[in-house]
């Protein structure tokens, strides 16, 4: 599995299964961020949000996604919806690697939910807070479901985000065995210990 950011809580995951776009977001609806030309198989948007739900912005490539994948409904705020409305979380599997895109999760998970979702190998967390769960709420998502590979995204950096959310130090300052990558792409190995990987900045 090859997993690269695009900035805010956009993510490509690829494999021997194909190609999946999680959350691509509109011109303009991230400050300091602009998405690239994409090519995917399948484009998955956990809610619709400008800052989410750009499928029409990345290409079909023709094929199909043929992985193993699993959604679960939850909520973008503490109050069952009804401030932000409904958040998707996201599994898929491809080279026997499971990853997580949470979406705008900003709930905890229902032991039911933990269940379905079994075991994560790779989780994508947003960790900036407001408008999603912060730090601390991540962090006690991250550990329910026993992550492997742990990657912070929506948070707000030097020159992008949006400044109501946090950066990501304070969800850093709670892990252990952080991984600060040079490029904006990776292959989980789970053959190394429990990390959390923080990817760099991207500009343009």
């Amino acid at each position: 599995m090859k997993i690269t950011w695009y900035g805010h809580s956009c993510f490509r995951v690829s494999g021997a299964e194909g190609s999946v776009v999680f959350d691509p977001y509109r011109p303009g609806s991230v400050p300091g961020a602009k998405l690239p030309e994409l090519e995917a198989d399948a484009v998955i948007c956990s809610h619709g949000h400008r800052d989410h739900d750009y499928a029409e912005g990345v290409r079909p490539s023709g094929g199909r996604f043929t992985g193993d994948v699993v959604q679960i409904r939850t909520f973008h705020d503490e109050c069952r919806g009804q401030k932000r409305g409904e958040n998707t979380v996201t599994l898929v599997e491809c080279d026997g690697v499971r990853a997580v895109h949470m979406g705008d999760i900003g709930c905890a998970l229902t032991a039911e939910q933990i269940e379905k979702l079994g075991r994560v190998d790779v989780l994508m967390i947003p960790v900036g807070g407001y408008y999603t769960v912060d730090a601390a709420g991540a962090w006690e998502i991250a550990r329910a479901l026993r992550a492997h590979i742990v990657v912070p995204m929506h948070y707000r950096g030097d020159g992008f985000g949006y400044d109501v959310i946090s950066t990501i130090e304070p969800f850093l300052a709670q892990a252990e065995g952080v991984v600060r990558l040079e490029g904006r792409e990776f292959e989980p190995d789970l053959t190394l210990p429990p990390l959390t990987v923080a990817l760099p900045r991207l500009d343009g």
